[in-house]
């Protein structure tokens, strides 16, 4: 082989590994899906404290289906409000972890940074509103579960009146049921679980003529009752559920809502709404 020629084959090949090499590196920096600068999906996260390490930490009471559960023998979450959390989450270029916490503590476990924020199923409220800031992304109403054939002819709130209610702990529903006690003759007996599944099973089991919850639960455990339960068909007072945040978490705040626009605008949201069969709840 000719000298010339064979001095530049060996410059060809040495500049074909330096091109293989630098895609190589470019390769890796999309890798961890925020390009090696905190961002995601166009969304600039460099300033927000909470994510420094690269992880959002959401806390969740996971035992209120459809929107958070675990799957069936599994330490998975599963849900509408999970699927969100994840859909926010990659387009921050964030990875995700999320902590079980009771419903009745989960504001005071925010307020005290046990983790970054809460999505729980939580209604806006003008209470919760003093504490902690909320970015709204479904409106959600109440339901009334009760036994098949619906025996007591409920049909909505001033039916509860004098009737046997079982509730969660810290709900918005259990505040309605006090509200209404205002508006009863004779009183509703209201009978508070730490859990709704708990309140399900009394009235399951005839301890409670019926089950106050949020709309879409009422449906689910209707669904799952095999035939022993139905919902009532009045959804109650559809209001906003928030993404809880604390005062102080600014920053974080603006991203939140920032990667919720983001999976709006390019039909993520419908997605995860229509794959729960919840389209009907899409924030307006």
């Amino acid at each position: 082989m000719p000298r010339v020629f064979r001095t530049f084959l060996i410059l060809a090949l040495v500049a074909l590994a330096a091109t293989l090499v630098f895609a190589a590196c470019g390769d890796d920096d999309d890798d961890d899906g925020n390009g090696g600068n905190g961002d995601g999906g166009g969304i600039d996260i460099s300033g927000v404290p909470e994510l420094e390490d690269g992880v959002l930490n959401v806390g969740s009471d996971i035992a209120y289906a459809p929107f958070e559960f675990y799957e069936e023998g599994t330490t998975t979450p599963d849900g509408l409000d999970i699927d969100i959390a994840e859909a926010i989450a990659a387009k921050l270029g964030v990875d995700i972890d999320f902590l079980n916490t009771g419903f009745d503590g989960i504001r005071l476990a925010l307020e005290t940074d046990e983790f970054d924020v809460l999505i729980s199923a939580m209604t806006i409220t003008e209470e919760r509103l003093e504490t902690i800031d909320f970015v709204p992304y479904i409106t959600v109403g109440t339901g009334i579960l009760v036994p098949a054939g619906n025996p007591d002819g409920i049909a909505g709130l001033d039916d509860l009146c004098g009737k046997t209610v079982a509730v969660q702990v810290s709900t918005i529903q259990f505040d309605m049921l006090e509200a209404q006690n205002d508006l009863c003759d004779d009183d509703v007996n209201i009978v508070v679980f730490d859990s709704n599944p708990l309140a399900v099973e009394d009235v399951r089991t005839e301890g409670s003529d019926a089950n106050f919850s949020d709309y879409p639960v009422a449906a689910e455990d209707a669904a799952q009752s095999d035939g022993a339960l139905e919902v009532v068909e009045t959804q109650i007072a559809p209001e906003p559920y928030g993404i809880g945040l604390r005062k102080d978490s600014t920053e974080l705040n603006a991203v939140i809502q920032a990667a919720l626009d983001a999976i709006i605008a390019d039909g993520t949201y419908a997605g995860i709404l229509a794959t729960w069969d919840l389209a009907d709840i899409a924030l307006n």
